[in-house]
């Protein structure tokens, strides 16, 4: 399969801050950036910076960035599933995994979330993929945002829906394990139908138990 990274770049103008979102970045070119310090919620950020490093050089991996002054201020990650996880069982090139997206306090509310997802999806890049991302309260940053978990899925499921993608039902334990998580899936205009097929079976394990 024809993993498609095509770079894009977007400026963007806010008050006294001149961002560029790009992508998808190579892993020299993170390498010469550094880490906002509030870029913590998966892992602290030096951690996190070597974690886009290595998504990056993934055949399949892919990092979109916003930057401002040689500072990463937010960025979005794909790559396939954890083999460990329910999601890599059906064996799946096609399937990949929106894995992290994450923003700096300071530059929230400019659009920047959107403009990171949508420019990865750009120039028909994943037409050929089935892209899903799994939506974890216990990830989401409630105290800083103000939100409760219901305003905050609300958030999150608007934002997927900027790139088509649509809440879709699974028996997976973990996000049944709360009624705020939920799957979110985007299927490309060029994934076959046994694709297709595999993923319903991936994400309906358990009704084979039985």
């Amino acid at each position: 399969m024809e993993h498609r990274k095509i770079p894009v770049s977007h400026i963007l103008h806010q008050q006294e801050s001149v961002l560029t979102v790009s992508g998808p970045l190579s892993p020299d070119t993170l390498k010469g950036l550094q880490m906002h310090p509030d870029l913590d919620a998966f892992r602290k950020p030096r951690e996190q910076l070597e974690a886009l490093i290595e998504i990056a050089g993934l055949p399949e991996g892919r990092v979109v960035a916003a930057v401002a002054d040689n500072m990463i201020a937010g960025y979005v990650t794909f790559h396939y599933p954890d083999e460990l996880e329910l999601w890599s069982q059906g064996g799946m090139v096609d399937l990949i995994e929106l894995g992290a997206i994450e923003v700096a306090d300071g530059y929230r509310g400019m659009g920047l979330a959107k403009l990171l997802i949508t420019s990865a999806f750009e120039q028909e890049q994943l037409e050929n993929c089935i892209v899903f991302t799994t939506e974890y309260y216990w990830h989401w940053d409630l105290k800083g945002s103000g939100l409760d978990v219901w305003a905050y899925r609300q958030m999150m499921e608007k934002l997927m829906q900027t790139v088509d993608m649509v809440w879709y039902a699974t028996d997976d334990p973990e996000i049944c394990s709360h009624p705020a998580n939920c799957l979110m899936v985007r299927i490309g205009r060029e994934v076959p139908m046994s694709s297709q097929e595999t993923f319903d079976r991936v994400r309906f394990r358990q009704r084979f138990m039985y």
